[in-house]
């Protein structure tokens, strides 16, 4: 048994019944992936790679990882914030540094480190061109990818891509869209669905995961696959 470790946002994280139907992408992941790949999803709402790490959450997977294992890091989101102290990071500096941190304990225990550069949120302008919100934070992931030999899923680049082929009204069925939330971040479950195919696709082509690691790339996927556990006695909010 081979697995893979999230560490992420809420854009991955598990998401419990009390926010359905929100949905991480996290979740739909194993769908997509054979038996013998697990998936340990530490990804956590609101987190930044200043904060996962602050607060002990990367130490918590290195006691359970071991040699032949993967460890996955898509951060971006919120350390945009650079308002807050806790989570702001700059992209060339201390996110870099950061994610350096990630990939280094990870091969420090035998696992293989992969970068995933953040998913797009929803946005469109007037003529209904899908927009990048994510700054210099992916292009400087594929920037230290390159330079520290780190197999990178170019999320961002291809979700982009997605958002503008279904356009502004088609991609509200992918995003958290209720009566009472427009929410152009997270996603429901169809949404979560078509982001890991992505991911899966992605760790096929990086080499990642070989072809027999994975299943059900090309099959449209019923939507009741996601399922909402109850919420732990104490969940985590963004």
């Amino acid at each position: 048994m081979r697995t893979l470790y999230i560490a992420g946002d809420s854009t991955a994280a598990q998401k419990y019944a009390d926010a359905a139907p929100e949905t991480g992408w996290g979740m739909a992941l194993p769908v997509f992936l054979h038996k013998d790949v697990s998936v340990a999803n530490h990804a956590v709402n609101g987190r930044s790679t200043k904060s996962f790490l602050a607060e002990g959450r990367l130490d918590a997977i290195l006691r359970a990882i071991r040699p032949g294992d993967v460890l996955l890091v898509q951060f971006g989101h919120n350390d945009q914030k650079t308002e807050d102290p806790a989570r702001g990071t700059d992209p060339w500096t201390t996110y870099q540094d950061n994610l350096r941190a990630f990939a280094a304990a990870a091969r420090e225990h035998g696992a293989l480190p992969v970068f995933a550069t953040s998913v797009e949120r929803r946005r469109f302008d007037a003529a209904g061109t899908a927009l990048r919100t994510l700054g210099q934070y992916p292009a400087a992931m594929r920037a230290l990818a390159v330079r520290e030999d780190v197999a990178l899923l170019d999320v961002e680049a291809l979700s982009l891509a997605l958002w503008q082929r279904l356009g502004p009204e088609a991609t509200k069925t992918y995003f958290n869209w209720t009566p009472t939330e427009q929410d152009n971040t997270h996603f429901n479950p169809p949404g979560a669905i078509e982001v890991a195919r992505l991911v899966a696709d992605e760790l096929v082509r990086t080499r990642v995961l070989a072809p027999h690691e994975t299943r059900r790339l090309d099959d449209e996927i019923p939507t009741d696959r996601i399922t909402w556990p109850q919420p732990p006695e104490i969940e985590e909010k963004q």
